[in-house]
């Protein structure tokens, strides 16, 4: 098999799995279907990925890294952020569902990529807190972007609250973005300087 194939098929399997991993789970999800969807042999899965529950972690890392890579993060302006992640959730209902999974049926602190993003922001916000006024000196760095990151993604596909709770907020995305916003300069003291 020439290797432009061979990355052609592991393309076609990611992208069928976090379709199936997404709407499914783990547990819920299928091989078979994803090597229907990726239009290739059950087992090519196996050799590619040994098992199916390797296959969720390489599509939840790929995911999880094209978070980190679009969503630019500045501790200097937390409410631009969470517009910016609010955006991204709200583009991403697939993503958002796929995470959700993975919070439901992995292990705490299962996934490296993740607990490394979470460092180097946490140590990002530590930084801005130690200038005189930098935001977010009135909470802990740690709760506080927990707090913007479930404020930005409570109305996505994967939250049990916002569209659920609140279904005509939705309807209004830029206003919603801006209450967001709005919300986390009035928690961290930021200036609103805008998404």
């Amino acid at each position: 098999m020439a290797t432009g194939n061979a990355e052609a098929t592991k393309a076609r399997i990611l992208e069928a799995a976090r379709d199936e991993f997404s709407a499914h789970g783990i547990a819920g999800a299928r091989v078979d279907r994803i090597a229907k969807a990726a239009d290739c042999n059950k087992n090519l899965l196996y050799i590619y990925f040994q098992s199916k529950e390797t296959l969720f972690a390489t599509v939840l890392e790929q995911n999880l890294r094209r978070v980190y890579d679009e969503l630019r993060f500045t501790p200097d302006d937390l409410p631009g952020y969470a517009a910016r992640v609010f955006d991204f959730s709200m583009a991403e209902p697939g993503l958002m569902r796929l995470m959700a999974w993975a919070g439901l049926e992995q292990e705490t602190g299962a996934v490296a990529l993740r607990d490394a993003a979470q460092s180097a922001k946490v140590s990002a916000m530590e930084a801005a807190a130690r200038e005189a006024d930098g935001p977010g000196a009135r909470f802990a760095p740690e709760f506080l972007l927990t707090a913007i990151l479930a404020l930005a993604t409570a109305w996505s596909a994967a939250s049990p609250f916002g569209p659920r709770l609140s279904p005509g907020l939705a309807t209004d995305p830029a206003t919603l973005r801006m209450q967001i916003a709005d919300a986390v300069a009035s928690i961290t003291g930021a200036p609103r300087t805008g998404p």
